[in-house]
C-alpha cells in the first residue's frame, strides 16, 4: 500500500471527475497514443528493412534481440533513477533521443550509407530509451489519475495499444511499400508530438522525495526484495519471463510464413492490424470481464486461449486468414492485462514503483533477447512451421504451470 503522503495526494483529487475530463491524463494519453503508433510503424519496418538489406531472418533476429537487450541490462538501475529523478524530465529526454535515432535512418537511406550495423545501433538505442521511458510512464500513471480509476486508465492504455496494433502495422506496410524510409520518418515525427504533450502537463509525476538517498545497490535491493516477498507478483513475473522466451519469435515467424505464402508488405500489415481490432474490442469489454472474473480467472482464461490460437497460424490456407489468430490474441490481451497491471500497480507503494516495476521487468528482459535470438536461428534452420510448433509446446507447458499455481488461481482485488 502507499504511504500517507501518497494517500493524501490521491484524496486531494476530485474523485467524481471523469477520467476523460482529466486534462493532464488526456495529454499524457494522447501523446503516448501518437508515439506508440509511431513505434508500431517502425517496429514492423525494422525486420522488413533488415530482410530487404540482408535477406537473412537470423540478422532480423539479431536486430530484434538488440532491441530487447537493454531491458535486461538497465531495468533495475533505470527503476532507481525513475524513483530518484523527475519522471517528466526523464520521459522528455527519452523522446528526444528516440527522435534523433529514428530520424537518422531516413537520412542514411537518402545518402545511400545505411548498413545493418547502423540498424543494430538504432535498435539498441531505441530499446535503451524505451526501458527508461516505459518505467517512468508506468510509475507516473498512479499520480496522474486517482487510484480507484487505475483499472479504467489501464483499459484505456489497452485501447490505445489495440488502436496502435490496428493502425501501426497497416500504415507501416503501406509506407514501406511507398518508400523504405517513410515508416522511420513517421516514427520520428510521433516522438516530436509526444514531446509537445509532455511539456503541457502540469501534474507532478512523483511525490516528494527525501534529500538523502541510499546507494544505488541498496535501492535496487529494496525494490527486488519487496517484489520477491509478494507471492502473486513473484509467480507471475517468473512464469511470464519463461513465456517471453517462446513467444518472442512468433511475430517474425508470422512475417516469414506470410512471405512464403506470397503475402505483400501491405497484406502483412493487415494481418497485424487485425490484432489491433481485436484489442480494441477486448479493451471495450474490459468492464464486463472485470465484473465477472477475478484477477486469477482472467489471467488463466487469457493463457489457455493463447494456447489454442497459436496453431491457427499454421493451419489457415491463405496469408490473410492468419489475421484471425492475430485478432484472437488482440481480443484476449486486455482480459489479462487490465486486471493484472492495475492490480500490480495498486499494490506497489508510489515511492517504490520504479524499482519494483523494474524488478518485475528484469526477469523477462533477461530471457527475451536470448529467446528472440534462438527463435530467429530456429526460424532460419527449421522454417516457420516447426518454430511455431516449438513455441506452442513451450507456451502449453507454462500455461499448465500457471494453472497449478495457487497464488495466481486465487488472485483477486479485495
Amino acid at each position: 500500500m502507499s504511504e500517507m503522503h501518497d494517500d493524501i495526494m490521491q484524496l486531494e483529487r476530485p474523485k467524481n471527475v471523469s477520467l476523460w475530463r482529466n486534462r493532464d491524463y488526456l495529454l499524457l494519453w494522447c501523446g503516448q497514443a501518437i508515439s506508440t503508433i509511431g513505434s508500431s510503424v517502425s517496429e514492423l519496418a525494422f525486420p522488413l528493412l533488415v530482410l530487404a538489406i540482408t535477406s537473412s531472418p537470423a540478422q532480423a533476429g539479431i536486430v530484434a534481440a538488440l532491441g530487447a537487450l537493454p531491458a535486461s541490462l538497465f531495468s533495475l538501475p533505470a527503476g532507481v533513477l525513475v524513483d530518484r529523478w523527475d519522471r517528466k524530465r526523464v520521459m522528455l529526454f527519452c523522446e528526444v533521443g528516440r527522435f534523433l535515432s529514428l530520424a537518422s535512418i531516413p537520412i542514411a537511406l537518402a545518402l545511400g550509407h545505411l548498413t545493418v550495423y547502423q540498424l543494430y545501433l538504432n535498435s539498441l538505442l531505441e530499446g535503451t530509451l524505451a526501458v527508461l521511458f516505459g518505467l517512468a510512464h508506468t510509475s507516473s500513471l498512479g499520480q496522474v489519475v486517482p487510484r480507484e480509476q487505475l483499472p479504467a486508465a489501464i483499459a484505456s492504455e489497452e485501447f490505445m495499444e489495440g488502436t496502435t496494433t490496428l493502425c501501426g502495422p497497416s500504415l507501416s506496410g503501406l509506407l514501406f511499400a511507398l518508400g523504405q524510409f517513410l515508416p522511420f520518418l513517421a516514427d520520428a515525427i510521433s516522438y516530436a508530438a509526444s514531446i509537445v504533450t509532455l511539456l503541457l502537463i502540469r501534474t507532478p509525476f512523483q511525490g516528494e522525495r527525501a534529500v538523502a538517498r541510499p546507494r544505488l545497490m541498496a535501492e535496487i535491493h529494496e525494490g527486488v526484495a519487496w517484489m520477491w516477498k509478494q507471492p502473486f507478483i513473484r509467480s507471475m513475473t517468473l512464469l511470464m519471463s519463461l513465456a517471453t522466451f517462446f513467444a518472442g519469435g512468433i511475430s517474425l515467424a508470422v512475417i516469414v510464413l506470410a512471405q512464403q505464402r506470397g503475402a505483400s508488405p501491405v497484406v502483412i500489415g493487415i494481418i497485424f492490424a487485425l490484432g489491433g481490432i481485436g484489442s480494441i474490442v477486448g479493451s471495450l469489454l474490459s468492464p464486463f470481464w472485470e465484473k465477472h472474473l477475478s484477477v486469477g480467472q482472467a489471467i488463466l482464461l487469457c493463457r489457455w486461449s493463447s494456447v489454442l490460437l497459436v496453431p491457427l497460424y499454421i493451419v489457415v490456407p491463405v496469408p490473410l486468414l492468419m489475421g484471425l489468430a492475430e485478432f484472437g490474441f488482440g481480443f484476449i490481451d486486455p482480459i489479462e492485462d487490465v486486471p493484472y497491471f492495475s492490480y500490480r500497480l495498486w499494490l506497489i507503494p508510489e515511492e517504490l514503483r520504479g524499482r519494483v516495476i523494474g524488478a518485475c521487468r528484469i526477469f523477462p528482459s533477461l530471457v527475451r533477447p536470448f529467446g528472440r535470438l534462438v527463435m530467429g536461428l530456429l526460424l532460419q534452420l527449421l522454417g516457420p512451421v516447426l518454430m511455431l510448433l516449438i513455441a506452442w509446446g513451450g507456451l502449453l507447458l507454462l500455461t499448465l504451470l500457471m494453472t497449478s499455481n495457487q497464488h495466481i488461481r486465487e488472485a483477486r482485488r479485495n
